[in-house]
């Protein structure tokens, strides 16, 4: 199994919008020095998150980098000009020397949305026909290409021609058919957000994408699936670690409520219990990926990046510990396919 740690750059106002930039930074390099495989930054527009330039931030990391892989998680390509997404990515994409795998998706937000022009009833066909424009852009020197979002194209040529030909793309999905749809029909990975709900709703999503994958003529025994988690804290005990998070979960709900958004674990507990959350001694954190992966099949795995309200001390200690007794055996029991090398400067 492989794994990642994935911020979207949660900022309440604690510290200075510079000070927050800088503990993503200095998380990166953190990840790389531990031996985790990769680092993703998501894209929001919209409070309480700063991370509306991912291209920007990931450019920072890779020059603070040299071997952790770089995702953007997700990439909202039904927001974005699909011309000006390439010419970011494929710039990154020698900057970080082939390190830099895409997760893309819709996005999530009304504000976004508004900010944007993008409405419900147009956010899908907007991801699609973004996503199979962006993709010609990746693969051909010259584009002729017409669309409903955008003006046509006729004998484009976009600057610079990435360095890796292709990029691997996932489709980052949390509740909607469409995008395991699209990530099947292109033969594409799939990511499976499994953040806000129990279970079932995210493997039922993951069953569809195998059925669909197999539907497009794909060869089951390709699809590759990475999942991710609500939360994670490892400490000896299961004791310990709940008391260290309990005030972090409990935060995490008033924030929650503030916003208005749903809440559907009202407890710890509970959220242990149904939930995604990792909390808990090595060996509870195990057994629970274990259970998940039985329902997934999914090789790849993220963790968030942030330390959450835990210390620095604390959020160092955790990650310490989850790659020195967790991480191992994980590897060892779940076989993952080798994500693609670092291609170095031409």
């Amino acid at each position: 199994m492989k794994f990642l740690l994935i911020t979207l750059i949660t900022h309440t106002g604690e510290r200075s919008t510079t000070e927050r930039f800088r503990e993503v930074v200095r998380n990166a390099v953190l990840a790389e020095e531990l031996g985790f495989d990769g680092y993703g930054v998501g894209e929001r527009h919209e409070r309480p998150f700063i991370s509306s330039s991912p291209p920007v931030v990931l450019s920072h990391i890779a020059a603070k980098t040299t071997k952790i892989r770089l995702f953007t998680a997700v990439t909202t390509l039904s927001l974005l000009d699909p011309v000006r997404a390439y010419e970011d990515y494929a710039t990154l994409d020698h900057l970080s020397d082939g390190r830099l795998d895409l997760i893309i998706g819709k996005g999530n937000g009304a504000a976004q949305a508004q900010l944007f022009h993008v409405t419900a009833e147009d956010q899908w066909e907007r991801n699609r026909e973004s996503y199979e424009l962006f993709r010609r852009l990746w693969r051909e020197d010259k584009v002729t290409w017409s669309g409903r979002f955008r003006p046509s194209l006729t004998d484009a040529e976009t600057w610079p021609r990435p360095l890796q030909r292709p990029i691997r793309v996932w489709h980052g999905s949390a509740t909607s058919k469409e995008s395991v749809d699209l990530a099947a029909r292109y033969g594409d990975p799939l990511f499976s957000a499994n953040v806000t709900n129990p279970i079932e709703p995210y493997a039922e999503l993951i069953d569809h994408y195998r059925e669909r994958w197999a539907h497009y003529g794909h060869d089951p025994a390709d699809a590759l699936v990475g999942a991710g988690s609500a939360g994670f804290y490892a400490a000896p005990t299961s004791q310990q670690a709940v008391a260290a998070y309990r005030p972090i979960f409990d935060a995490r709900v008033a924030l929650q409520r503030r916003l208005g958004l749903p809440i559907v674990f009202l407890t710890l507990e509970d959220a242990i219990e149904r939930g995604s959350i990792l909390v808990g001694s090595p060996q509870q954190i195990i057994d629970k990926v274990l259970r998940y992966h039985k329902r997934f099949g999914h090789e790849v795995m993220h963790l968030h990046a942030d330390a959450d309200g835990l210390t620095p001390a604390q959020h160092q200690a955790t990650l310490e510990l989850f790659q020195a007794e967790v991480a191992p055996v994980l590897r060892a029991e779940i076989p993952s396919r080798p994500f693609p090398e670092a291609r170095g400067a031409s």
